[in-house]
């Protein structure tokens, strides 16, 4: 089944690599022009390059996805290329830390609040006041299985990330029915980002999953294109788990 996004504009923050450049090409051969976004222009380039070689529409704006006036900017870039913003994808995170929450110093506190769950939010409002409280729309944000479990040595971040699931129901309610918000949960998935908890064993980490590998970026994008997609019209307030099965086993990252 081809699932469309024809006519549809998104913008994806945290888009130059792993589960964001994933997410961003699939929108874009689904058929959407697609505005990226992260904090270097280089690595954005490459992927509207990627994008437009392969027949896409696409477009780059570096910002850091927890400065408020760099958000505002982007947004404002894209509806002024596109007329409006259809699907925003709160992809961007961050986790300086990793150890017992209360060892944890407040400058890092304080960043990966900015960026994990304040920066969604501000993302979210102005996508709302510069089209989607007009035109509707759709939001996902990324999540994590860490969100909705406890692990050893990640528990700041996986305490934003439950954070966003909370917020992600809020929303729902706050923005229907024009506005639909879910957010997606994935489990271990094979990227930069998370490759202090794969690396050093990656068939151990594979065992734990039912379905025996680790996740790639793809396996997020698509479900982030049913989301965003017209097929799931009817689904809003929702976290939808996409982990190899790992949570039915008590693993989480």
């Amino acid at each position: 089944m081809e699932i469309s996004l024809e006519g549809k504009v998104a913008l994806v923050t945290g888009g130059s690599r792993g589960i964001g450049r994933a997410i961003a090409r699939t929108f874009a051969a689904a058929g959407a022009a697609v505005m990226v976004s992260s904090r270097k222009q280089d690595a954005l380039d490459s992927v509207v390059d990627e994008i437009v070689g392969a027949g896409g529409e696409a477009g780059a704006f570096a910002a850091h996805a927890g400065d408020p006036d760099q958000i505002a900017a982007c947004v404002a870039a894209t509806v002024e290329r596109w007329d409006r913003v259809d699907v925003l994808v709160n992809n961007a995170a961050t986790n300086p830390y990793m150890g017992p929450v209360l060892d944890i110093d407040l400058p890092r506190f304080d960043k990966t609040w900015e960026v994990n769950y304040r920066g969604p939010v501000v993302w979210a409002q102005e996508v709302w006041r510069a089209s989607m409280r007009d035109h509707g729309g759709s939001v996902i944000n990324m999540s994590s299985t860490g969100g909705l479990a406890v692990a050893p040595f990640i528990g700041h971040y996986d305490v934003t990330k439950a954070a966003l699931i909370h917020l992600t129901r809020t929303l729902a309610v706050e923005l229907a029915p024009s506005v639909r918000v879910n957010a997606i949960a994935p489990g271990l998935v094979k990227t930069d980002f998370a490759r202090a908890l794969w690396e050093p064993d990656e068939a151990a980490a594979a065992r734990l999953m039912p379905l025996g590998r680790l996740g790639e970026p793809e396996d997020i994008a698509n479900a982030a294109l049913f989301l965003a997609s017209d097929l799931a019209s009817w689904i809003t307030g929702h976290t939808l788990v996409v982990d190899g099965g790992s949570l039915l086993r008590g693993a989480v990252h």
